[in-house]
């Protein structure tokens, strides 16, 4: 209790002499002393209460008073019953040391008081133990109305005033923006994808953390939060045996800088991310029947299975898999391969072969991992689907390769001609089409009903918002020699699809991984056009080709600072459209006419050919 209290109470017939400034000092105890010398005594934060017996002249007081202010004294209560009025120099003493005084009118007996003081003392901790057992069961209950990250967060602004966020390596606010974080607000996405890039950044150079970092001009320390339970356990012996750090860990953001932060403090929030790695670890496991049941579906693949094999396999696994869907829904397949550029050489003893097969594990391992971080992030399917659907993914790996099963809701008169649709797609990337659109029937009618042949717009993940979603905090993680690479299939409308989409997603990843930079996507659609051939063109006819064609106006434009390739490249866009084009470079027609004809002088070639102007489009997308 305050000894604010004390004064409220009016049976307790006290009055403040001194120390108006100190009475939110905290209570814990009593002791009744007439002793010179209590100190051995005393422990702090008691309410010292004395019938002055030990007074025997003004001398007296000082060193009393010390001895009371040294060992942490509440505060100091003084009975009138023995000398009448409280000396004054005990109150000139008190008031040297800071020290609460208060005179006890001779009328109240010190058992009053001590029995006021330990009673409401010992309802306080009893409020205080039930709101300790009451935290615990709130982040120990299972399911979003109790328990989880936000619990912990509300916790440390309450008790530290520290403004907290958990947050996924993709930048996807885990806690702290929800209802029970309304009080630290929400982060925006620039700064949640900064502070994930940073610290991807600072576990892939190997540094301890915390890690500091700036972020929407604020500092900012971030814990890894690393768990050591059950869940993806395989995850992290893969980890341990063949090196690599995490790139799947959530991490504590929190906004201030931890190297200002006393021990006790820095060993207070460790504790809090050991926390939260139990609540990661459940949700871990959560997710392992699921990564089991997609396992076993994409065995049945593999093995070539019919396609009514595998539809019967999902209709058992429908109330694991994909609980409150209800109805069958569509389907969509991610695939990613995750690369590392650093390996350990083989032993002495010849066990490379061993040691590339469980390096490769580790890898696929990790990257299954990362894969289901990014398509439970919202922002990756562009419509923000609820946490719950997201959840829905199911994510496997086989070999190196890391592959999702997504489903989407149905979507009202997508029917055969949109299996149509997707089948074609998925025999363009893997001659297995046919498969695809079998066993489908027409469930669109009416207005708004796709017609046959037409399928309507894929309902799910693009590659392009996937690669938006994720592409920078990724890219600052993957600095130190690692690659990801995703495909992306069309949505299949059943089961029997399910074959031709996987085909169709590696397919895709491949033309992605056929590009440059750390993170790169494609998707289905890349699939029917020149796009798909020009990944696997050999190096050197793809050098020769270039050459032949761009190297002369590379060379003038070196040589007089001109702008032929810009030049060249904003015509194709404008499909040789000659305003069009000089409007957007800001020139005139004229100016457009003399740039197009030194181009044709230079490389022999005529833009007004559609031959030509073909092969100058693939010799800029080699290039």
């Amino acid at each position: 209790m305050r000894l604010r209290a004390l004064l409220g109470t009016g049976s307790l017939g006290l009055r403040l002499l001194t120390g108006e400034d100190e009475l939110d000092r905290t209570v814990r105890g009593v002791m009744t002393t007439d002793l010179r010398d209590p100190g051995r005594y005393l422990s702090g934060d008691e309410l010292v209460l004395t019938g002055l017996a030990w007074f025997r002249s003004p001398e007296d007081s000082e060193p009393f008073v010390r001895i009371l202010a040294a060992a942490g004294v509440a505060g100091l209560a003084a009975g009138e019953a023995e000398l009448g009025l409280v000396p004054e120099d005990l109150v000139k003493a008190c008031a040297r040391h800071r020290m609460p005084l208060f005179a006890v009118t001779e009328d109240v007996a010190f058992a009053t008081v001590t029995e006021h003081v330990l009673r409401q003392v010992s309802t306080e901790r009893a409020g205080d133990l039930a709101a300790v057992v009451d935290r615990h069961r709130r982040m120990m209950s299972p399911g979003p109305a109790g328990g989880g990250p936000d619990v912990v967060l509300d916790l440390l602004g309450s008790d530290l005033d520290l403004r907290a966020w958990v947050l996924s390596v993709t930048g996807r606010a885990v806690a702290g923006g929800g209802t029970a974080a309304a009080g630290r607000g929400t982060l925006p996405p620039d700064v949640r994808s900064r502070l994930a890039g940073e610290h991807l950044a600072a576990v892939r150079g190997g540094r301890p953390g915390p890690y500091r970092a700036e972020a929407g001009g604020r500092a900012w320390s971030l814990f890894p939060v690393r768990g050591t339970g059950p869940g993806p356990a395989e995850d992290r012996h893969h980890l341990a045996e063949h090196g690599g750090p995490s790139l799947c860990e959530w991490f504590l953001a929190v906004e201030d800088d931890a190297g200002e932060w006393p021990t006790e403090r820095l060993d207070l929030v460790q504790g809090v991310t050991q926390l939260i790695a139990v609540e990661r670890e459940r949700r871990d496991a959560g997710r392992t029947v699921r990564r089991r049941l997609a396992m076993e579906v994409l065995e049945l693949l593999h093995a070539g299975a019919r396609p009514a094999e595998i539809a019967a396999r999902l209709r058992v696994a429908a109330p694991v898999l994909l609980p409150g869907l209800g109805s069958a829904p569509h389907w969509q397949v991610v695939v990613a391969r995750l690369e590392e550029t650093a390996g350990r050489p083989a032993d002495e003893h010849g066990t490379a072969g061993a040691r590339a097969d469980a390096a490769e594990a580790a890898l696929g391992a990790r990257c299954r991992a990362l894969l289901e971080e990014i398509l439970l992030d919202p922002r990756t399917t562009g419509a923000g689907p609820e946490p719950e659907t997201a959840d829905r993914v199911a994510v496997t790996h086989h070999g190196g390769e890391a592959v999702a099963l997504v489903p989407l809701p149905s979507v009202a008169g997508a029917g055969a001609g949109a299996g149509a649709g997707a089948g074609a797609g998925a025999g363009a990337g893997a001659g297995a089409g046919a498969g695809a659109g079998e066993g489908l029937t027409d469930t669109g009618s009416g207005p708004g009903a796709a017609s046959p042949g037409t399928p309507p717009p894929d309902p799910g993940l693009s590659a392009e918002t996937l690669l938006a979603a994720v592409r920078d905090p990724l890219e600052r993680g993957l600095a130190h020699g690692g690659r990801l690479t995703l495909g992306v299939s069309a949505t299949v409308h059943s089961a029997e699809g399910l074959h031709g989409a996987v085909e169709e997603a590696r397919h895709a990843r491949r033309v992605a991984a056929a590009r440059e930079g750390r993170v790169c996507a494609a998707g289905h659609e890349e699939l029917a056009s020149h796009v798909l051939l020009l990944p696997f063109v050999p190096d050197d006819v793809r050098r020769a080709f270039t050459a032949r064609l761009l190297a002369p106006l590379h060379e003038y434009d070196r040589r007089h600072r001109a702008e032929l390739l810009p030049t060249l490249s904003a015509f194709l866009a404008a499909d040789g459209s000659w305003t069009r084009c000089a409007a957007r470079l800001h020139l005139h027609v004229n100016t457009l006419r003399y740039r197009i004809g030194r181009i044709e002088q230079l490389t022999g070639r005529d833009l007004s050919r559609l031959e030509d102007k073909l092969d100058f489009y693939l010799a800029l997308r080699l290039s």
